[in-house]
């Protein structure tokens, strides 16, 4: 493989992403995954930084917090996120919107009915990053029709997701998987109003907030201290301070049907229980419908 450009990358959120990207990595070589990344090991391991840590869920201590309890979330969100967007494209959606895509490789590895087009938003050096670590790859080939916008999501960028091709009179899944909690409140909430006027009727969206900020009991959890020092990812140092405004509110008077849920309202055996003062209770999932003119 070439030279991969890092820049950014292998620090603050841009490392979140190779966290990320590794628990799907680790969660593929898992009896009866949830789902099921081939590209995300290959991002992590171009990346500086990340040779220490575990390459098979055998090399995970029970009960570890990062790499079986942080991990075992993300891979519930990936599966839980991917089923969102696979039901939009069956009921007739064509266009697939990913706001801050980081490192996921859905373009590649979902199922894509015939006719789909998956745009990926985010930072040029992700993009970048991103495109030449799958450049490398064999065989790799997106399953839909892939666009890739580079764009700093706190600016603007509809005009440049408009001029890569999106109709927007014709219905589009969109997802934020994980952005909003590093963005500001009136940004998450611009990001938001913007994408309605881009969204005809039938239109979706799924993102992820946390419901309230960490008390001192949590921020002390061994899930954000572990993070922190064995992998020098401080998440709640990323994580955007201050309240968070009611986006769901804001989308259900714009004419959005939302549904929110906690992770633990999907049980697995990665995901069970809470525990005392658990990062992930204030953790939510809220799906959105546009509503159709016969709906009003």
């Amino acid at each position: 493989m070439t030279a991969v450009d890092v820049s950014g990358v292998a620090a603050g959120v841009g490392r979140t992403a190779l966290l990320v990207a590794h628990a799907r990595a680790l969660e593929a070589r898992r009896p009866e995954p949830l789902a099921v990344d081939p590209y995300a090991e290959h991002f992590v391991r171009a990346a500086p930084g990340c040779a220490d840590w575990p390459r098979d869920p055998s090399q995970v201590a029970p009960g570890d917090p990062v790499w079986e309890r942080l991990a075992g979330y993300f891979a519930l969100r990936t599966w839980v996120l991917d089923a969102h967007l696979l039901d939009a494209v069956r009921a007739g959606a064509r266009q697939v919107v990913l706001l801050g895509a980081g490192l996921d490789s859905r373009a590649f590895r979902l199922p894509w009915p015939p006719g789909t087009t998956v745009w990926e938003l985010d930072r040029p050096d992700v993009l970048t990053f991103k495109q030449r670590v799958v450049d490398g790859l064999p065989g790799a080939a997106p399953t839909a029709e892939r666009r890739t916008v580079p764009v700093d999501l706190r600016g603007g960028w509809t005009t440049a997701l408009l001029g890569s091709g999106l109709d927007p009179a014709r219905p589009t899944a969109w997802l934020a998987e994980g952005l909003f909690l590093y963005l500001p409140a009136e940004i998450e909430l611009r990001v938001a109003t913007a994408l309605d006027t881009l969204s005809a009727p039938g239109s979706t969206f799924a993102y992820e907030i946390k419901a309230a900020p960490e008390y001192a009991a949590v921020r002390a959890d061994p899930m954000y201290t572990a993070a922190r020092d064995r992998l020098g990812i401080d998440l709640l140092a990323l994580f955007a301070p201050g309240p968070r405004p009611d986006t769901a509110d804001a989308l259900t008077t714009l004419g959005w049907a939302t549904t929110t849920r906690t992770p633990f309202d999907h049980p697995t055996p990665r995901l069970s229980r809470r525990e005392p003062h658990d990062p992930l209770s204030a953790n939510r999932w809220i799906t959105c419908r546009k509503s159709l003119p016969s709906e009003g």
